[in-house]
């Protein structure tokens, strides 16, 4: 059975989602970033920048055991296992990718940042708030832009959704108010009506 080893955060929440939604078995182990799980010796051996997610499965390529860290690889891999979420025809295909990458660039790393000092920083800093308030304010208007006309980022639900969406659902974190992003809004409501995205945001 595959493993997965998260915790409660938007990148975690990407493959428990990307899990549900292809019905692989698998089965959690928590990683208490909160406790310094991510800094134990046999977590490092499988995530060496000890960071979640991590995720193992003993019916990797050709038959033999793999171990995957980076939320990107991991939910590519688990697209070309399956055959699912990821278009085969190129162009279909980078256009998923790409939206993909600027998320794991972009809409995850600098929203992270407006997290953190927003609301975990030991003290304020105002330039920082305001540096990473603005991005996030910008990044939410490229989001926005993109859905005009489309239901999902890449036309149909695909990887590059299961992605973006848990960074979305943080909002409050950010201090955005998605009703001024009314595509962005929208498209948040037509994924938290999904089942498979309703259960894999509820671990671990």
């Amino acid at each position: 059975m595959i493993e997965l080893h998260t915790w409660s955060t938007p990148n975690g929440r990407k493959i428990s989602i990307m899990l549900e939604a292809v019905r692989l078995p698998y089965r959690v182990i928590p990683v208490d970033i909160t406790s310094g799980d991510q800094h134990r010796d046999e977590f490092l051996e499988l995530s060496p920048n000890n960071k979640i997610p991590a995720l193992r499965d003993p019916d990797g390529p050709d038959g033999e055991p793999i171990e995957l860290f980076e939320s990107g690889a991991i939910l590519i891999y688990l697209a070309e296992k399956t055959g699912l979420f990821l278009p085969r025809a190129p162009r279909a295909r980078y256009e998923v990718l790409q939206w993909l990458m600027w998320q794991m660039g972009n809409f995850g790393p600098f929203l992270g940042q407006a997290h953190h000092f927003n609301r975990f920083a030991k003290e304020e800093v105002p330039y920082a708030i305001e540096r990473y308030q603005n991005e996030a304010r910008r990044l939410w208007g490229v989001l926005d832009r993109r859905l005009e006309g489309r239901s999902f980022v890449a036309d149909d639900l695909s990887i590059a959704d299961f992605a973006i969406y848990p960074w979305c659902a943080r909002f409050e974190y950010q201090e955005i108010d998605p009703g001024q992003y009314p595509r962005v809004h929208d498209y948040m409501q037509r994924m938290a009506h999904i089942e498979f995205v309703q259960r894999g945001m509820q671990v671990p």
